[in-house]
């Protein structure tokens, strides 16, 4: 079970750290000089397009609460995220800076430092009481965002009404939450809520599945406007309008299949980090805003709004001239795509707004008039000189940090990224970089590769085996280098009963791109699945890849391929690497506890059966609720002759999971050994009646066996 990480200079977790900063963005502390006035509600809506709001767009979804907000304030009808990706757009909106500045670039391979200053903790400098109801686990505390929250609601695992097993929840739990931590307020308050549910996959509650059937992506944004309506509704309730400051704006948007992409993280057009923007504050008037703006302004037009000190080192501006009805300074406005960088190795695309043109740089250059071509469905970089937009750009980027790429290392964390996995974020961190990159790495040349990759993928699970794999062999041929290409193919394969074909795949994948940590992880499982144990400690030992230094789970399936192999000293220095990776991992305790515990019966040293015992023990007091570490203590404790902790040890793990049908046998021999033959008999018809015809003849024979002699001493007695 995982301990709550609430201080990030303790952290153990997945994360690349930035190390180059400016002095100007370091905290800064000491006690507030004026007394706290409004309130302020920061919503934020993941993966909201702002075309998806009635209030700018009114021919896809109603959205009568979120448009009651713009009513009464000022609506930006050009507002721009940094980032289509979940974690730094947030980490902009809260730091108010660029991920240039803050050096998050994606959801799995960064954090935000403990240096900077969040708006939650300047906003705590000046009297607020702070909290935030999270909606998914991009934005886990871990992650650094909870720094100066007095409350970071990210406990997603005690949810009743949670859409996956892993990090995310529904808007009714959001408002629910917020309402409940609003009822605790005496003090002027910040609150920050994130509402999720627009996120793939598209999973609307009823009526909205039912309405919106054939766009549930627009019922999961009509969801949200209903449950934000009951957020509203209680405010008004409670009079807290007349005193506080609402910003309802997204992370991102949703590109919905247009220029290619199905969902977001990939591209930069408008269609992902084009985002609604909505000020609403006490005695505000009602107008819309057409100047450009960005998340950066959120954090200093807030400062000005609440009438408190803006830090010195926010790179937006106060947008209350525009609020005002006044024109805005002319200025560029930096965005990136940078998750296919970090991830996959492709080539980086970084890019800047102005007035009225977009220009993104890429080994293919791309550049749109705004005015005329919002949509951005003619690149005109090619009829334009493209000298003074690249010199533009280079001065953007000449001021940052550039930390060596070494300095940027850091340990992975599995359970976040099991949990991004669900989320379908799927990073491998630390690939390979190019020095130079060409026309053949630019994303609008990749992905449509991973596109016919997912759609013959989806063949394969609609049944049309044969298409799926003919259309992934097409793209080998074309490019030897599409990861997913190799995976997918590699997994028809194996689940078509072709295991050999599967492993071929994966080897040649390996050939063609020896650095993807992508392919050689199925490429080990496949081999110990098949019992290539030998082959697994050859491949494991010889490969020196930088991610292997951060991933418990490749030195697991070595002790494991060890173990089969009967090598226990291999095995058990395969799992103590392991554990320096993740010392919180209960699996990998239980594991050692079971070869010490081998080890032991084998040479009959003391020091083994310590080592087993003390690795089990550990295991429980990780997650007391782990049923192969109580079964592997009874086993422990039965070796050595102690019955009673045999007895206890099993019974609980029995207990936690009943399907653990063999721990009848062993309850009922112990118990036949201490001479309490009614207990034994009471657990060997267990056996027999739940799990007998699965045993093999000789086991059904002893069992049976064992039944006759307890009936038989039963009616001696």
């Amino acid at each position: 079970m995982r301990k709550k990480i609430r201080s990030i200079s303790c952290l153990s977790i997945a994360c690349f750290i930035l190390l180059g900063l400016f002095a100007v963005s370091i905290k800064v502390s000491g006690e507030a000089e004026t007394e706290p006035g409004q309130n302020f509600l920061l919503i934020t809506i993941d993966t909201l397009r702002a075309d998806r709001l009635s209030c700018y767009d009114r021919t896809h979804v109603q959205t009568p609460n979120i448009d009651s907000l713009a009513q009464k304030g000022v609506l930006f009808s050009k507002a721009f995220a940094n980032t289509p990706t979940t974690l730094p757009s947030h980490a902009s909106i809260l730091l108010g800076i660029t991920p240039l500045h803050h050096g998050v670039h994606d959801n799995y391979n960064f954090i935000v430092l403990e240096e900077f200053l969040t708006l939650a903790e300047h906003l705590k400098n000046f009297g607020y009481s702070t909290g935030a109801i999270i909606g998914a686990h991009p934005l886990d505390s871990r992650f650094g965002l909870n720094q100066g929250f007095d409350a970071y609601d990210d406990e997603y695992d005690k949810l009743s009404s949670q859409k996956f097993a892993h990090g995310e929840r529904w808007a009714d739990d959001i408002t629910k939450k917020a309402i409940e931590w609003l009822e605790d307020q005496d003090t002027p308050w910040f609150l920050w809520t994130h509402f999720y549910d627009p996120h793939e996959p598209y999973e609307p509650p009823e009526p909205f599945k039912t309405k919106y059937k054939a766009r549930l992506y627009d019922g999961e944004v009509a969801f949200v406007d209903s449950e934000l309506g009951k957020l509203l509704d209680y405010m008004k309730t409670k009079n807290l309008f007349k005193n506080t400051l609402i910003v309802l704006t997204s992370d991102h948007g949703e590109s919905l299949e247009e220029h290619g992409e199905k969902t977001h993280g990939y591209f930069a057009y408008n269609s992902t980090i084009w985002v609604p923007l909505i000020f609403t504050a006490p005695n505000g008037g009602q107008k819309v805003v057409e100047q450009h703006v960005s998340h950066v302004d959120i954090f200093p037009t807030a400062c000005d709004i609440l009438k408190i000190p803006k830090p010195p080192f926010l790179q937006g501006i106060s947008l209350m001239p525009a609020l005002n009805g006044k024109n805005l300074p002319e200025r560029l406005l930096y965005f990136e795509s940078l998750y296919p960088f970090y991830s996959r190795g492709w080539a980086p695309l970084q890019g800047y707004i102005s007035h009225k043109e977009k220009f993104i740089q890429s080994p293919i250059p791309e550049l749109y008039n705004l005015e005329q071509d919002f949509q951005e469905t003619n690149n005109i970089a090619v009829a334009s000189h493209l000298g003074s937009h690249r010199k533009n750009l280079d001065v953007i980027l000449q001021d940052q940090p550039r930390p060596e790429e070494k300095s940027l290392r850091k340990k992975v964390d599995r359970e976040s990224l099991e949990k991004l996995r669900s989320l379908g974020y799927i990073s491998e961190p630390y690939v390979s970089k190019k020095k130079t990159y060409g026309t053949q790495d630019d994303i609008k040349t990749l992905l449509p590769y991973h596109r016919r990759a997912e759609n013959a993928l989806s063949l394969h699970n609609s049944g049309n085996v044969d298409a799926g794999i003919q259309i992934l062999k097409e793209i080998l041929t074309e490019r030897n280098d599409i990861d997913v290409a190799y995976i997918y193919l590699a997994g028809i394969y194996d689940a078509t009963g072709k295991p050999a074909e599967a492993l071929e795949v994966l080897q040649l994948g390996l050939k063609n791109l020896p650095s993807s940590y992508r392919i050689l992880t199925p490429y080990v499982e496949l081999l110990l699945k098949e019992g290539h144990n030998i082959e697994v400690i050859k491949i494991i030992s010889a490969k020196n890849l930088l991610p292997m230094e951060h991933d418990s789970e490749i030195y697991i399936a070595l002790a494991q391929a060890y173990g089969k192999e009967g090598d226990l000293d291999g095995a058990i220095a395969a799992y103590e690497k392991a554990l320096t990776i993740d010392n919180e991992y209960t699996h990998i305790y239980t594991s050692l506890g079971e070869v010490y515990l081998s080890r032991y019966l084998k040479t009959k040293d003391r020091m083994s059966y310590s080592q087993s015992i003390d690795n089990f023990k550990t295991a429980l007091e990780l997650d007391p609720a782990s049923a192969p570490a109580y079964s592997g203590l009874g086993d422990a404790y039965g070796q050595a002759g102690d019955l009673k902790g045999a007895i206890s040890s099993w019974e609980k793990a029995l207990e936690l999971n009943p399907e653990q049908y063999l721990l009848n046998f062993n309850l009922g021999l112990a118990h036949f050994n201490s001479g309490n033959k009614t207990k034994a008999l009471e657990y060997f018809n267990r056996l027999k009646e739940s799990y007998y015809s699965q045993l093999p003849h000789q086991q059904k024979q002893a069992l049976d066996d064992l039944i006759q002699r307890c009936k038989q001493e039963d009616l001696e007695n």
